[in-house]
């Protein structure tokens, strides 16, 4: 089975107080309209967190510090195994998001973070990310 090497953004309003975080709707193709944390691949010669913080300068226009890694999240789809390490980050200073790639994005708390439909693979990290949650 094929498999993919993705990193992903928990991205939140701050590493020390998190309180909510940012979800996007895929834009496109065979999961278009649910919802994810963003990232992409991790291209040859590259590590995970430089992954991390190139996708999210490309897909949502804004720089990111990069915080702990929260888990590495193996799922398999029908058609590859999908390896994700997902981290924390913030965004840096007040940047406004624009979204390439995404139709949609959402802040989201506590109380509403397990109302969304999400890929299956990011529904994983839900339960770590409730913990965290203040």
């Amino acid at each position: 089975m094929k498999v993919v090497r993705v990193a992903a953004a928990i991205i939140c309003d701050s590493l020390q107080e998190k309180q909510s975080i940012l979800a996007v709707a895929r834009g496109s193709g065979e999961f278009q309209g649910w919802w994810e944390f963003p990232g992409g691949k991790i291209e040859e010669g590259e590590t995970a967190e430089q992954a991390v913080v190139r996708e999210i300068k490309e897909e949502l226009n804004v720089d990111i510090r990069l915080g702990e890694l929260l888990s590495i999240i193996e799922y398999d789809y029908p058609e590859f195994k999908l390896i994700m390490h997902c981290f924390w980050a913030e965004i840096l200073g007040e940047q406004n998001i624009v979204l390439n790639d995404a139709q949609e994005s959402k802040w989201l708390n506590k109380e509403n973070l397990k109302d969304l439909k999400w890929l299956p693979a990011d529904i994983a990290l839900l339960d770590k990310i409730e913990e965290k949650l203040k």
